[in-house]
């Protein structure tokens, strides 16, 4: 995937590093990007991380014990029927410390497949399927408790803010599978900035709820990007802050201006430092201040 705008970030307290090194070992073609240390943020000295698994992007950050990872967002890996072996190599590591949301098995949907929460808390799923693809990787949402029966809203409402989307395959429950209604969704896929999203209710109930645990970053080009999407995604005022909100269904987001990634991956330590006072500072990112905090105006 050449460009990613929106990229999942993993909160972490301190085993980011850990964690990557985990998936390195289990899935082939995983790389890091860049590492740096955020100092002096409230969590103390944040080390964040930008690596690739299969081409997709994922942010990680070590930044306190405040919130933990659940399955209201997993990452849907994809494999071609002749990578069953591979499949079940991978489930069988990442279940090592973790536990079993689906059993690996057969199911209606898929001859193989299994949905696992590893020891870090992240969610995967593993499928085999006979469709062609273009990304192995696509993070897939949950709507449950006090969301489910919306997730057909939700992509309707996240296909209008985003721009270059469109929806794709859309499946509801068939009768027999209550609690779950013939008019709520098992599976659908939309594209957001032309990356594939997967999302579904349950109407089961569950002890956990969409968190900060993991959210989705979005890299704007400038000033009204940012604007734009704050004002469009933000739902719950005490939620903004250091360019975070929350949208209307609790989905946690992040809205960064693109030149900080470049500010923090190329930054000196100190340039780094004055830019990490200055966001701090900030409920929706400023990028003019931003960039005088880096060159010391």
């Amino acid at each position: 995937m050449t460009h990613q705008k929106i990229v999942p970030h993993l909160w972490f307290d301190t085993e980011a590093e850990q964690a990557f090194d985990f998936y390195k070992n289990i899935f082939p073609e995983t790389h890091l990007i860049t590492e740096v240390t955020l100092k002096d943020t409230p969590s103390g000295d944040a080390n964040q991380l930008i690596f690739d698994i299969y081409g997709f992007r994922f942010m990680a950050i070590n930044a306190g014990p405040y919130f933990v990872k659940n399955p209201s967002i997993s990452f849907t890996v994809l494999f071609k029927q002749s990578e069953t072996n591979l499949l079940e190599d991978i489930y069988q590591k990442l279940i090592e410390n973790g536990r079993a949301v689906m059993p690996l098995a057969q199911y209606d949907f898929s001859e193989k497949y299994g949905w696992v929460q590893d020891q870090f808390d992240v969610s995967w799923q593993l499928l085999v399927t006979d469709q062609t693809f273009e990304h192995r990787i696509t993070p897939s949402i949950m709507f449950m408790n006090e969301n489910n029966g919306r997730a057909e809203e939700a992509m309707n409402f996240y296909t209008h803010v985003f721009k270059q989307s469109e929806q794709g395959y859309k499946f509801y429950y068939p009768k027999g599978l209550e609690p779950n209604s013939i008019s709520h969704l098992a599976y659908a896929t939309f594209k957001l900035e032309d990356q594939w999203f997967t999302c579904m209710d349950s109407a089961y109930k569950y002890d956990f709820q969409f968190n900060e645990g993991i959210s989705l970053l979005i890299t704007a080009e400038d000033q009204a990007e940012i604007d734009a999407y704050w004002d469009k995604l933000s739902a719950v005022p005490e939620a903004e802050q250091c360019g975070w909100v929350k949208d209307k269904f609790g989905l946690s987001w992040q809205i960064a201006p693109k030149q900080m990634d470049e500010m923090i991956s190329k930054g000196t330590p100190e340039q780094i430092k004055r830019v990490t006072e200055a966001l701090l500072k900030m409920k929706k990112f400023d990028i003019a201040t931003l960039e005088q905090a880096f060159h010391n105006e």
